[in-house]
Order: structure tokens, then sequence, then C-alpha cells
């Protein structure tokens, strides 16, 4: 609350403006329009009297009419009279001329703002429900649209890109919300499950060093998880604060790379691999765009099946490089190919049973936005996916 002093200040009244609203002012413009292309036409009809004709004034012609009785009236006797307008000069040609158009004028300035009023009502009722709108998501109600109809005018496409924004907006909090969720589940699950076995294992008078070395590994590889999820969130939180590195890099190399370090654990699936590597030189950020090179590779490792395989790509095409990473698994239905690239959002088919975060493809998605690269997920008709992380090629990148 503003306090008294403060809205009595002679700066505070010395500084203040009347409100006027825009309905106000579309209103004394198209008074002022009417008003000013009316006085245009008066000037003009006003000069053209004024200087063009050439007046010739005849004396009214007053007809004579005999009375029984009386005798007949000369017309040019002074006593009598012509009823209506006499006019008599150009004089008065000019003046009633003037008079008259001051008053229809006046009349048409009035006539002006009326419609005025009215039309700008009309024009700017659409801002009125954007403006309802706006309040109502300042509020953090994201659920509601405009939905505008009518002509396709500057205001319905600002009603329709403040729906689509509030659309963004609400998907943006949706996920966020889960993003929190589901942070909080995966962490506070596995601590739960280390404080039971502990718990489980002080509780026995007669634990012996075997029982507590199971339990330490249980709780080390509990532990590693943990580690691993919190590392993941962390690389998913920094992608977008951290600045992008512009290097030339070739997506064949940071494959054979990722490869690489996946060795062993491609080695341990017994997987088929299919790896045809061409030229596909690009400029980003070799560090980011490894790990999500890496992230690809584990997806396809991780959710395939038993005796499946793997394929990895890298080509050029037009101006365009490509790594493309396709695997065997079980159907993925189409509906949920979307919401794959959220946090904690897991496949089915998991190789060897092994529970994961599911942060890989959220951060290849992150990586991509920062690179500005399209990433096109779809499932096989057969199970498993083919993920295509495309980016402009250095040739592209450089002009």
């Amino acid at each position: 609350m503003v306090p008294v002093a403060e809205r009595s200040s002679p700066r505070n009244l010395l500084s203040w403006r009347p409100r006027m609203t825009i309905r106000a002012r579309l209103t004394l413009t198209y008074a002022a329009l009417m008003t000013g292309t009316g006085a245009l036409m008066l000037g003009a009809v006003y000069t053209f009297m004024r200087y063009v004709p050439t007046y010739a004034i005849l004396p009214a012609k007053v007809e004579n009419v005999s009375v029984p009785g009386t005798r007949p009236v000369s017309p040019l006797q002074p006593t009598e009279t012509v009823r209506g307008l006499n006019l008599t000069s150009a004089s008065d040609i000019l003046k009633t001329l003037l008079i008259v158009s001051i008053v229809v004028l006046v009349v048409l300035a009035m006539i002006g703002a009326m419609l005025g009023w009215i039309t700008a009502g009309r024009v700017l009722r659409p801002l009125s429900a954007i403006n309802s709108a706006a309040k109502l998501a300042a509020t953090g109600t994201l659920d509601h649209r405009i939905g505008m109809r009518g002509p396709g005018d500057e205001v319905h496409d600002l009603a329709d890109t403040f729906d689509d924004m509030l659309e963004k907006l609400d998907r943006s909090f949706q996920a966020h919300r889960r993003f929190a969720a589901n942070a909080s589940h995966e962490l506070r699950t596995p601590l739960a499950t280390n404080q039971t076995m502990l718990q489980v294992a002080l509780a026995d008078p007669d634990l012996d060093q075997a029982t507590l070395r199971q339990v330490a590994e249980r709780v080390y590889q509990t532990n590693r998880r943990n580690i691993e999820t919190v590392d993941s969130l962390l690389t998913l939180a920094e992608i977008g604060a951290r600045g992008v590195r512009q290097e030339d890099i070739d997506l064949a190399q940071i494959a054979v790379d990722a490869l690489h370090d996946l060795r062993d654990e491609l080695e341990s699936c017994g997987l088929r691999a299919d790896i045809k590597l061409r030229p596909a030189q690009t400029v980003g950020d070799p560090v980011l765009l490894r790990r999500a090179a890496v992230n690809l590779l584990q997806n396809a490792l991780r959710h395939n099946v038993a005796g499946g395989s793997l394929q990895v790509r890298t080509e050029r095409t037009g101006d365009e490089v490509q790594l493309r990473v396709a695997n065997t698994g079980p159907v993925v239905p189409e509906g949920t190919v979307s919401s794959l690239t959220e946090p904690f959002v897991r496949g089915t088919g998991r190789v060897g049973g092994q529970r994961h975060h599911g942060l890989g493809l959220a951060i290849v998605a992150s990586v991509a936005n920062v690179h500005d690269a399209a990433l096109d997920i779809a499932a096989n008709p057969r199970g498993g996916l083919t993920v295509t992380f495309t980016l402009a090629s250095s040739d592209v990148s450089k002009r």
C-alpha cells in the first residue's frame, strides 16, 4: 500500500497525468479524422463559392394578388415583405453557407465520436479477453486458452500467439513438476533401501563377517547408482548454463570414441554390432557431443533384447551430417516415443535386467537443443528405436 505522504507529495501531483484508454484515444482519432475531413470539404466549398461564381442578385419576384374591393399593390412598393430566406447579396449567400456548413460539421463530429466509440469497443473487445487470460496466467493457472474466433486480423494473431505461449509454458511447468517428483523418488528410494539394509544388519546380534560384507556390497552398488543419477542430473542442469564451444570435429571420430568407452559393455551384452562410420565434419562442442553419443549407444545397448543387434551410422547428406543409432528390442508404442526425452522416462527390454536412471535421452535432447540440432526418435516396426542426431555440416556452420 502506498503511504499517504507519498501519494500526496507535490512531485507526484506534478507528475500525475490523466489516464486515457485506448478506446478513448481511438474515439478521439475517429472524431478528429471526420472533423478534419469535413473542415477540408467546408474550406474547399467555401473557397469555390467565394471566388469562382459571378453573382447577379435579382430582386425577389412577388406575384400581384387582386382582392375584391382593394386596388392592386405594386411589387416594387417597400411596404410588402417576402416570406422565407432572403438572400439579396453575395455576402448573404457566403455567410449562410458558412453557418450551415459549421452546423453540419459539428453534427458530423458528434456522429464520428459516437461511431468511433462503438467501433473501438468492438475492435478492442478481444484485447479484454487476452488481458483476462494474462491475469489468470499470472496466478499460475496455465490450462486455459483464449480460443478466439473471427477474422484473422492482428488481434487474432496475437491471441493465437498467446495461446501457443500458454501451451508451451504449461508443458514446461508440467515437465518441471514431473522432473522434481521423479528426482525426489529416484533419490529417496535407494536411500530408504540402504537404511533398511543397515537396520536389518544392525538388528542382528549374530551378524557375521560374510553377511556384513554382502550388505556393504549392496549398499555400495546402491550408492554408485545414486552417484550416477546425481552426475546425470548435474550434467542435464549444466548443459544449458555452460557455454558451447565451437570446434571443428568429425562425428565419425566422436562415435569411435564413444564405442571405445563402451567396449566392455558392448562385449558383455553379446549383441551383433553393425558399424559404418563415414566422415561427417561439423562444428560443435566435442565434450557435449561425445556425451550425447555415449548416451545414445548406452540407450541402444541397455534397452535391447538378448541376441539383438546394434547399428551405428555416421554420414553427410547435403548440408547436414548425421549420427544414427538403431537397435532391436521390444515394440515401442508410438504414443510414448515423444515422452522418451523427458527425465526419468525409461524404455523396456533392459539387457541383464539392470535398472537405469532414465536420463540418457533427456541429456541427448539438451545437447541437441544447445547445438540447434535436430533429434528424431522413431519406433521400429519390429521393435527398438532409431535415433537420428542431425547437425549442420562444417561448411554451413562457418557461413
